[in-house]
């Protein structure tokens, strides 16, 4: 038994939460179980919650910028947890590693200009490129085996072929779960320095591994790989504090941080959350154990769905996450329909999930689902499942 409680279920309705509150508004119905968005039901630990609510209830919320010991606490988590430290100066305050890549996307390409993806990923990549009216290129990962790998020859003769400035790379990887080994982004890296191409790279899943797998920052691969590397990295997902809108970017070079600050200029960005600025502190210097024990509980949530599929549904294929609490389903032997398959999903297991199709076309008959809730919710959600597959008329 552990310090901290996941299995306690946090009645979130009625607080203009976006996963439980706005079913009608997005789906069109209300009777839906929402695993879907990549949000946590998860309370934070009283001391975090205590240095939270110590700030607000001072009750003035002025213009606020961070110190020094700001910077310190987010230094210290990535000391700890991942093994490099950073210049102060170096890191950007915005409110969402999205704002960040749309930022970089308007700082480092033109009107026209190719940035890369890697499909299926997280659908605000392919978003940002299209609304801001750049051409898309996708180096689709190659799905072998269960797994997925990065098909390099396609990576880099994209890169020469279509002019590629600019490349989002997702570490980990949402939706497929891969935690990038440092062998896969070395390879990246020296492709990308090769032909001049600035990298985005997306951590902010990157405290979510589970055991036997280690997450390897960008920021680790060596000085010669800093010098066109925005990283985006954030505690919204670690702690769940996406509505306190804090993220910081971190980009060494000089040159490029200050065309990346100048477009954040431009958007009349200034100051940040004041809330959000407090809670990050807190959440970096406070929060270790509570987020070892979140892992250890994802992890047994991770096998509940693994034997649940095992027993009861075998032909849904789980592929196997190495990090993220979002898991990715393999639903092509139970149907050859997307449209069949979101039926199933909606209006027979009355689920609220991420359909395949908006990672990519490719990857219609799969879906996303968040794993970090309490483990009732899944089983509930495992069990709508299983219901609808056995009433339909496909056979499992």
């Amino acid at each position: 038994m552990g310090q901290y409680d996941f299995d306690t279920y946090i009645d979130r309705r009625g607080t203009s939460c976006i996963k439980w509150d706005f079913g009608m508004e997005r789906k069109g119905r209300d009777d839906l179980l929402p695993l879907w968005v990549a949000d946590m039901d998860f309370k934070l630990p009283d001391e975090i919650v205590s240095d939270i609510t110590n700030r607000a209830s001072q009750g003035v919320f002025g213009y606020t910028d961070p110190k020094a010991d700001y910077f310190d606490a987010v230094n210290g988590w990535f000391e700890r947890r991942h093994g490099f430290k950073v210049d102060h100066d170096w890191i950007t305050i915005t409110h969402g590693v999205v704002y960040g890549i749309v930022l970089a996307i308007r700082a480092f390409t033109e009107p026209g200009e190719a940035v890369m993806i890697q499909q299926p990923v997280y659908y605000p990549f392919a978003e940002s490129v299209r609304v801001n009216k750049r051409k898309l290129v996708n180096n689709q990962l190659v799905y072998k085996d269960g797994k997925y790998e990065i098909d390099f020859d396609d990576f880099e003769k994209k890169i020469v072929e279509e002019k590629v400035k600019l490349f989002l790379l997702c570490s980990p990887h949402n939706p497929v779960g891969r935690v990038w080994s440092r062998d896969e982004l070395i390879r990246i890296a020296d492709i990308c320095k090769r032909h001049d191409v600035y990298v985005f790279a997306d951590e902010i899943h990157s405290d979510f591994i589970y055991s036997s797998f280690a997450h390897t920052s960008y920021m680790t691969l060596g000085d010669g790989y800093r010098d066109k590397l925005i990283l985006g990295t954030s505690p919204s997902k670690t702690f769940n504090m996406a509505g306190l809108q804090v993220a910081n970017i971190i980009i060494p070079n000089r040159d490029v941080r200050e065309k990346f600050r100048y477009e954040n200029m431009i958007t009349g960005y200034s100051q940040c959350n004041a809330v959000g600025l407090e809670a990050t502190k807190s959440v970096y210097t406070k929060g270790d154990k509570w987020v070892d024990e979140l892992i250890e509980y994802l992890e047994g949530n991770l096998s509940f769905v693994r034997d649940f599929l095992k027993e009861k549904l075998p032909k849904v294929k789980l592929v196997e996450p190495e990090g993220t609490y979002l898991i990715w389903l393999d639903f092509s032997k139970i149907t050859d329909s997307h449209k069949e398959l979101e039926d199933l999903i909606v209006d027979k297991a009355h689920l609220w999930l991420d359909p395949g199709i908006i990672f990519g076309k490719e990857t219609s008959l799969f879906e996303r689902i968040n794993i970090a809730c309490p483990r009732s919710i899944l089983k509930q959600a495992m069990e709508q499942l299983y219901e609808a597959i056995s009433n339909a008329d496909s056979k499992i």
